[in-house]
């Protein structure tokens, strides 16, 4: 494996375990509940602002998903889109750079 397939690995995995070491509990805490955490994310301009931020990125990272998958007929990085929605964009992209890479090895 390449240096930039494990450096794109290695960012899979922090973009997992980051995020998730602060929703999972936070999430426990709080009833497993999404409406409070949406609440939250609007808590401020600040968090709405990212909020919005992540979310076209979101969009813009599943359409080019989309539109590379129906050209290079790489079907398996679909695995990505739902990363998306899981757990972030900060697995996400790493994740599907990572799949995108493995023919230049």
């Amino acid at each position: 494996m390449s240096a930039l397939r494990i450096t794109y690995l290695i960012l899979t995995l922090v973009g997992t375990i980051l995020p998730m070491a602060y929703f999972l509990p936070w999430l426990a805490k709080n009833d497993w509940s999404m409406a409070a955490m949406i609440g939250a994310w609007n808590v401020s301009d600040a968090t709405t602002g990212l909020v919005y931020d992540l979310n076209v990125t979101a969009a813009a990272l599943i359409i080019w998903i989309v539109a590379e998958v129906r050209v290079r007929r790489d079907w398996s990085s679909l695995v990505a889109i739902p990363a998306i929605f899981c757990i972030g964009v900060s697995c996400a992209l790493p994740l599907y750079l990572l799949l995108r890479s493995r023919g230049q090895d």
